[in-house]
């Protein structure tokens, strides 16, 4: 049966936009700290998967309880909001950073984001932009998620019924689009930056890990250490680690890493999910479930905060989206002094928050007004 909210992945989801939001501040010290640096995915795997984990209990559980037609019809619902907000979320973008860019001498702001097609071509960008062909920075996510929501209103009921079968094929498809070429299009003759083609598996395997997640299993009675799985996830996140932190000294990593190895290991696609990138994230997700296996860990205030966040992850990326580039503009205005950088980074996050706090205090006022009415 799938029901019931596991506030990990909330914790999790709000930890994502959390980085998401510190990786697109430029020079941004906190950026530092953030899951890109310690290993070869980032933010974008965890934003990713999460979102087919947390699509396939929701419509799963419509699925069981409605019918395929009410799931299907209200998963297009949703991916029509989503499209929405992309379309005004880039025209509120675009007005922010032609503002912030006429009050900073120092870079150019609209070249940053990614909003010169716009000012070379403004008709043929709103055709893209609707088209989902023009993403500026920081915008490439909702595209992307669009496109993952709009698929699995075809494969949900295989999915519930036979999620290893949704699987295998979604592997093939992704080991055969870089070899074939598959993307879609995107401005200028190129391709989407998050190619959906490949993009797809992770999502999917969000989605077979939250059926799984709901089966009945025998607990683990053997140690951490003597689990072959952990031990070998453990392994390749340490590993990940040490080569991601040695690309800070690249002399040093030129002379310890064998040519061997680099030649297999890069380049590290992002567009495509490399392979390396994709087990990464794998094992980094494994590991942190092993060593945190309950929900007590999630009940302190810090860590409601971010799983407040994560409830409501799109309002909270899209104000992300906004406040990255003006936080951009006060750090330039500021010389990029360092205290002024982690001055916007953290006010940024106590906004996201406060915005998550807002709707959440908001939903519970309306459920108590049904509920009044109901007993009246």
């Amino acid at each position: 049966m799938l029901n019931g909210r596991d506030p990990r992945i909330d914790f999790f989801r709000g930890l994502a936009l959390i980085f998401i939001f510190w990786d697109h501040v430029p020079h941004n010290p906190l950026g530092l700290i953030t899951l890109r640096n310690f290993g070869f995915s980032d933010a974008a795997e965890v934003f990713v998967f999460l979102a087919g984990f947390a699509s396939v209990l929701a419509y799963g559980k419509v699925l069981q309880r409605e019918g395929y037609w009410m799931a299907c019809l209200k998963i297009l619902r949703r991916t029509w909001v989503l499209y929405v907000v992309h379309i005004f979320l880039l025209a509120l973008l675009m007005g922010i950073v032609f503002f912030a860019n006429s009050h900073v001498e120092t870079r150019d702001l609209v070249a940053e984001m990614g909003l010169t097609h716009f000012v070379t071509h403004p008709q043929q960008a709103l055709t893209d932009e609707l088209l989902l062909r023009f993403k500026p920075n920081l915008m490439d996510p909702l595209p992307l998620y669009i496109i993952l929501l709009a698929g699995l209103s075809v494969v949900l009921p295989l999915m519930v019924r036979a999620p290893w079968a949704v699987v295998g094929v979604s592997l093939v498809i992704y080991l055969m689009a870089p070899w074939m070429g598959w993307n879609l299009r995107a401005i200028a003759d190129g391709v989407w930056y998050f190619n959906p083609v490949t993009w797809q598996l992770l999502f999917v395997l969000g989605g077979a890990a939250a059926i799984y997640s709901q089966r009945p299993r025998v607990p683990e009675t053997r140690s951490l250490y003597r689990q072959p799985l952990f031990v070998a996830a453990a392994f390749y996140v340490v590993v990940a680690g040490v080569i991601t932190l040695s690309w800070l000294w690249p002399e040093v990593h030129d002379a310890v890493m064998p040519a061997t190895l680099s030649n297999l290991l890069y380049p590290i696609s992002k567009t495509d999910l490399s392979p390396v990138r994709l087990v990464h994230f794998l094992a980094l997700a494994y590991v942190t479930a092993k060593l945190l296996p309950g929900r007590s860990w999630t009940q302190n205030p810090l860590a409601e905060r971010v799983c407040q966040m994560g409830r409501y992850s799109l309002e909270v990326f899209c104000l992300g989206v906004v406040l990255a580039p003006l936080a951009d503009m006060l750090n330039a205005l500021a010389d990029d002094a360092v205290t002024m950088q982690l001055l916007t980074a953290l006010v940024g996050v106590v906004l996201m928050s406060a915005l998550a706090a807002w709707l959440d205090f908001n939903r519970r006022l309306h459920q108590a007004a049904r509920e009044t009415a109901l007993n009246r």
